[in-house]
């Protein structure tokens, strides 16, 4: 839980580090989950960083000095700034172990940047680490423009987080953008009680997929039907009704499916 007035890209990296079930190669967010520090912290931590950025032609991209001779005029995309490379060596250690301390998670990222922020002018490790991920950044939109398999995985991906944020609102009948309660632990066993309907259903969408799978006789079929639910999420509600009197008493719990409860399946 995180107040709304904090800005998300701090808390990208408090996420990727302290995930102990998925371990992320690449990460994807919207343009309130990234800054130039944020790539510069992901690079150094050994993730792949690809936002989807807004109005990406009003982005600067930073040059290193000398290397103004190399610009042609006939390049459609051309450096405006230059890299603050003093800076940049000036503070190296000091940026080397800021990461350690975050690799080793002695502290959080956004507890880092907390601090960082609450000077009343840039710190000089906030002003490197900007300065660094602006080379970071710099090198991500020109593999943007390029690449167009890139660009279609991180709209992939950032299209299954909406869908994801839909289905949280679905669950969450009746009031379903903010919280009714007060206190910050209610709130918790709230959002906990969300996530548990949600990974109920998506757990009852697995277990029908797999026994459509294993009824398929025919090769061709079944190999079909897996590359039909390979491109597609297991995140669906439409045949789920929310509003519904639900029965949990063994006698009631005999799926039409034949999928039976855990202990007569045991």
């Amino acid at each position: 839980m995180i107040s709304a007035a904090d800005r998300e890209s701090a808390y990208v990296i408090d996420g990727l580090m302290h995930n102990d079930v998925v371990k992320s190669d690449i990460h994807s967010t919207d343009s309130h989950g990234y800054s130039e520090t944020i790539f510069a912290l992901t690079h150094l931590l050994g993730f792949s960083f690809a936002p989807r950025i807004k109005k990406l032609h009003k982005q600067r991209i930073y040059l290193f000095r000398g290397h103004d001779r190399k610009i042609r005029e006939g390049w459609r995309i051309r450096p405006s700034n230059y890299v603050n490379e003093a800076l940049i060596r000036e503070n190296w250690e000091d940026l080397l172990r800021l990461v350690a301390t975050i690799k080793l998670k002695e502290n959080t990222a956004s507890d880092i940047f907390r601090r960082l922020n609450s000077y009343s002018r840039q710190h000089a490790l906030y002003q490197t680490l900007k300065a660094f991920g602006q080379i970071i950044k710099s090198l991500f939109i020109l593999r943007y423009i390029k690449d167009l398999d890139l660009r279609q995985a991180i709209e992939k991906q950032l299209n299954k987080v909406e869908l994801a944020n839909k289905f949280t609102r679905a669950v969450a009948v009746g009031n379903p953008r903010e919280f009714t309660q007060a206190e910050k632990e209610e709130q918790e066993i709230a959002e906990a009680c969300n996530r548990l309907i949600k990974n109920s259903i998506i757990c009852w969408n697995y277990l029908y997929l797999t026994r459509q799978v294993n009824k398929c006789k025919d090769q061709q079929t079944r190999q079909t039907l897996l590359r039909t639910i390979a491109a597609h999420s297991p995140i669906s509600w439409a045949h789920i009704n929310m509003l519904g009197e639900y029965d949990f008493s063994e006698e009631k719990l005999q799926d039409a499916l034949g999928i039976l409860p855990v202990k007569l399946a045991a």
